[in-house]
């Protein structure tokens, strides 16, 4: 099992970097939805669910995920077939007695921005600045490939796995998530407290009132309730 960190950054965007950032959040929520739409049709005709390269494929010549770099538009599809996974990995717990509460199959989300995931392989760093890869389309419609954010001066590009652009409460955050050293132990400090959080993507998430914070990966579990 691989350990992460994750330093989040409020982007201080102007008008030009904001625009760029909700037009990129928002084909991949509007992407999501489409993926959302045929999973659940393929559910309800067949009870099968698809797999993140069902969807890739599906999908490569929609203009939305065209509207996106590649990668990061296959990254918003395999959030989609995880969300699937995990509803019928709870379906599956509902029969072993370990779930409980019945689950609801993934919903859409209209009018709204999604998280865009982007592999640290897309993203160069150069004089301090991360330059982002824009979709092809971007560049021929608005004549734009690319924007950049400053890399933070606390964390390496070398350790970093991916960066990610999340939109909340109006403004944009940058999320970077590197590998972390592996700690078999630590000496307890009073006063300090750790706040876990069980999410869909990742398994746990921890953030301390230090201002640390860890990611661990769970997409190897979520891969064995997968059809």
């Amino acid at each position: 099992m691989s350990n992460y960190g994750c330093q989040q950054n409020l982007i201080n965007a102007d008008f030009s970097l904001k625009a760029i950032l909700e037009f990129v959040c928002g084909e991949s929520n509007k992407l999501a939805n489409c993926a959302l739409y045929y999973g659940r049709q393929l559910y309800f005709k067949t009870g099968k669910i698809p797999g993140k390269y069902d969807f890739h494929k599906m999908f490569k010549s929609n203009l939305h995920f065209k509207a996106l770099y590649s990668h990061v538009a296959q990254q918003t599809l395999t959030s989609v077939a995880e969300s699937f996974s995990s509803y019928i990995g709870r379906l599956l717990g509902i029969k072993s007695g370990t779930v409980t509460q019945h689950p609801k199959l993934p919903k859409y989300r209209k009018d709204s921005l999604k998280l865009v995931t982007f592999p640290i392989a897309d993203v160069k760093l150069k004089n301090g600045l991360l330059r982002f890869p824009l979709g092809s389309k971007v560049k021929l419609w608005f004549g734009i490939g690319e924007f950049f954010l400053p890399m933070p001066s606390n964390l390496d590009y070398k350790k970093l796995v991916e960066i990610r652009i999340l939109p909340r409460n109006r403004c944009f955050y940058a999320e970077f998530v590197y590998r972390t050293e592996e700690q078999l132990g630590s000496a307890v400090l009073p006063g300090s407290v750790l706040g876990l959080d069980h999410g869909i993507n990742n398994w746990l998430t921890g953030v301390s009132n230090v201002g640390t914070s860890f990611i661990i990966d769970g997409r190897h579990l979520k891969s064995l309730n997968q059809w």
